[in-house]
C-alpha cells in the first residue's frame, strides 16, 4: 500500500515547486477572481447560476446513465458555447474595455498613509441631492434620480444620454425642467457624478402598489427590485418626495429623512492608516438601507 501511495504522489503530486509555479498560481487566481467579480456585476451572474443548475442535472444524468439526456447535452454543447458568446457580447466587450483601462499594479498593491476616507459619494453630493429634490418638489417638477450602489447599472446607463458631470442641484433642476431634451426618463448617479439622463428603467409589477402611483414611481420601485440602487422620486402631481430601495417604497419624506437615508447609502468610513504596502482587495463594505 505504501508503495502504491508513493507512486500516486510521484505521478500526480510533484513535490518540487519552482518560482514559476508560484507565479503561475498567483496569475491564475487573479484572473479567476477578476472573472468572478465581472460576472457578479452583470446579468451574467443569473445566467451563470442557470448554467450551474444545468451542469448539475447533467452530472445526475451521467451517474444514473440517462443516455437520452446525455445525448442531447452532447449535441447542443458546441452550439451552446457559440450561443453564450453571442449572449454575453455586450458584457464581454465592456470587460475588454475595462481591462485596457485598468492599472493592475495600483489595483493589486497600494501604499497608504495617514487618514483614509472610504465613501460612496461626498457630503456635498448629499447636500446637492437634497436641495435639488425639494426645489423640484416646490415647483411640482417630476424627477427620478437613481443612485448606483454595489450592483452595476451600466445596462440602464446605455439606454440614456451620457452626461458625465459633477452633481449640483442646478444641474439636476435643469435636467428635469419641463420641455427640455433630457427631462423625460431617469437620471443615473454614480459616486459624485451624473452619469446619464433619459434612462429607461424596468417597471414594477407589484400589485400591492397604490393605483394612484404613476409610471415614475413604478419605475423607481422596479429598478430597486432588479438592483440594490437607491432611488429618489419627486411627484409631478403633488411635489412630494419618495424613495425606494430593495423593492420598498417610502413615500412623502421630509428633508431630514432624505438626508439620513442618503448618509446610510453613503457608507462613510474613516480609518487611520500608517505607511504600509498592502494587498488591495475588492470586497465591498456596502450596506442596504432598511426602509
Amino acid at each position: 500500500m505504501l508503495e502504491n501511495i508513493g507512486t500516486f504522489i510521484d505521478k500526480y503530486i510533484p513535490l518540487k515547486i519552482e518560482i514559476a509555479d508560484i507565479v503561475e498560481i498567483i496569475i491564475l487566481a487573479l484572473v479567476f477572481y477578476e472573472i468572478m467579480l465581472w460576472i457578479r456585476k452583470t446579468k451574467a451572474w443569473i445566467i451563470f447560476k442557470g448554467i450551474a443548475i444545468i451542469l448539475a442535472f447533467t452530472l445526475i444524468a451521467s451517474v444514473f446513465n440517462l443516455n437520452t439526456i446525455l445525448w442531447i447535452v452532447n449535441q447542443t454543447f458546441s452550439v451552446g458555447i457559440i450561443a453564450l458568446v453571442i449572449l454575453f457580447q455586450p458584457e464581454l466587450r465592456k470587460a475588454l474595455e475595462q481591462i485596457g483601462q485598468k492599472n493592475f499594479l495600483s489595483d493589486i498593491i497600494s501604499i497608504d498613509a495617514g487618514k483614509k476616507v472610504s465613501e460612496r459619494f461626498s457630503d456635498k453630493t448629499i447636500n446637492e441631492l437634497v436641495k435639488a429634490a425639494y426645489e423640484l418638489g416646490r415647483t411640482k417638477t417630476g424627477a427620478l434620480i437613481v443612485i448606483e450602489q454595489k450592483n452595476s447599472l451600466q445596462e440602464y446607463v446605455r439606454t440614456g444620454i451620457d452626461v458625465d458631470a459633477i452633481i449640483t442641484s442646478q444641474l439636476l433642476i435643469n435636467i428635469f425642467e419641463h420641455n427640455t431634451p433630457l427631462h423625460d426618463g431617469a437620471v443615473i448617479v454614480k459616486g459624485n457624478r451624473v452619469v446619464s439622463a433619459t434612462c429607461y428603467l424596468p417597471l414594477s409589477d407589484n400589485m400591492e402598489l397604490s393605483k394612484e402611483l404613476g409610471t415614475r414611481h413604478r419605475a423607481g420601485v422596479g429598478i430597486s427590485e432588479a438592483t440594490d440602487a437607491f432611488t429618489i422620486i419627486v411627484s409631478e402631481e403633488t411635489g412630494k418626495v419618495s424613495v425606494t430601495q430593495g423593492g420598498q417604497l417610502l413615500r412623502n419624506i421630509d428633508g431630514e429623512q432624505l438626508r439620513s437615508l442618503l448618509v446610510k447609502v453613503q457608507d462613510k468610513n474613516v480609518e487611520q492608516k500608517h505607511y504600509l504596502m498592502r494587498w488591495r482587495g475588492k470586497r465591498g463594505n456596502e450596506k442596504k438601507t432598511d426602509q
